[in-house]
């Protein structure tokens, strides 16, 4: 059974507020990039840094008049961020939004998962020492063979 702290956790890495969150970080970086390369005024990087934000209810109701995700999140954080929202997705497709985005989330997720998989390993590890002495029917293909111990058995899990 998945422990609800696990849950949770994965529940808020593929939240909408999340990937709002991932959309934010790379459109910011990548004006970062552009305001390095000379491409965008850093005043203009400044600005959108302390300004951009989003809200995901607002993105939803957009949403459902652009039928297009990524321009209703730019369209809301660009009506925060002023004129100089004009410079949010310079050069960028939706995709590369939302792949760079996907692979930030999976990372996140899979970080959780391998959480997971320490703790069930640590308690398989526990078990298998617990009960190194427990004989028990080994079985191959389903009919009983050698004896074994359960200790093994978890071990071998």
């Amino acid at each position: 059974m998945i422990d609800r702290y696990s849950r949770e956790e994965m529940n808020a890495v593929w939240s909408a507020e999340n990937k709002y969150n991932k959309w934010l970080q790379i459109e910011i970086l990548v004006c970062e990039a552009l305001a390095q390369r000379g491409e965008i005024p850093f005043s203009a990087l400044a600005n959108i840094k302390s300004k951009a934000g989003f809200d995901a209810g607002r993105i939803d109701e957009i949403e459902k008049t652009t039928k297009h995700d990524v321009i209703a999140f730019l369209t809301d954080v660009s009506q925060r961020v002023g004129e100089d929202g004009r410079f949010l997705h310079l050069g960028l497709t939706s995709s590369d939004i939302l792949d760079t985005s996907l692979a930030l989330l999976l990372r996140e997720a899979a970080d959780i998962l391998l959480s997971d998989l320490e703790r069930l390993l640590a308690a398989l590890k526990k078990k298998a020492f617990q009960y190194r002495n427990t004989i028990m029917i080994g079985r191959s293909h389903g009919i009983h063979a050698e004896p074994i111990t359960f200790g093994l058995k978890m071990g071998l899990w």
